[in-house]
């Protein structure tokens, strides 16, 4: 894409949609408003999660640099907790002790704590993988390490290999133990969501 808009958005969700994609739980991104219109109008029903690495970047940018270590430990806390109500509890004692120093910090955590706390939902569901996108940043961050390595490509046909041959590996991964979403987990959160409808 070579913009986020909501219309870049919509047209790569059809396409998925198009390619099979039938039901999407939960979508976790940045607070892009495009992005967030495309979930809701191409994707009804859809869940979305702001991610909690984002967010708490964006509480950040109101907090000076030699507090912000000691604030964000703090901050990590709140989407550490083990429920919602636990959670909240901690967002109240947060903005209760920051709210005469670090005003708008505290006034951006509560205008978007509800849409960073929807993991909650997905009890059966690792609520460290599904709260930020520090999982698709890694693999990013993966392809841009082994595209560097090689440097300059002698066609694009030949970068496209490599990523794919990754994506590959990584896919196959996601389908071993080491996802975090099983047959068992993804069966009981379909009963869930059919029960709650």
């Amino acid at each position: 894409m070579e913009n986020e808009s909501e219309e870049t958005y919509s047209a790569l969700f059809r396409r998925l949609q198009d390619r099979g994609l039938e039901k999407v739980w939960l979508c976790v991104s940045d607070a892009h408003k495009g992005l967030q219109a495309a979930i809701r109008n191409t994707l009804p029903g859809t869940t979305w999660q702001r991610c909690k690495v984002h967010f708490m970047r964006n509480i950040l940018a109101y907090v000076p640099q030699k507090e912000k270590e000691k604030v964000a430990a703090r901050l990590k806390l709140i989407w550490k907790a083990p429920d919602e109500k636990s959670a909240r509890a901690m967002k109240d004692v947060f903005c209760e002790e920051y709210e005469k120093s670090f005003p708008k910090a505290v006034e951006c955590l509560e205008e978007g704590f509800e849409d960073s706390v929807q993991f909650y939902a997905f009890e059966e569901l690792d609520s460290r993988k599904i709260s930020s996108t520090n999982t698709l940043e890694r693999l990013n961050r993966e392809i841009r390490r082994r595209s560097s390595v090689v440097g300059i490509f002698p066609s694009t046909d030949s970068y496209i290999r490599l990523i794919t041959s990754y994506l590959l590996e990584y896919s196959e991964d996601w389908q071993t133990e080491g996802s975090y979403m099983n047959a068992g987990s993804i069966k009981v959160q379909k009963e869930i969501l059919f029960n709650a409808t």
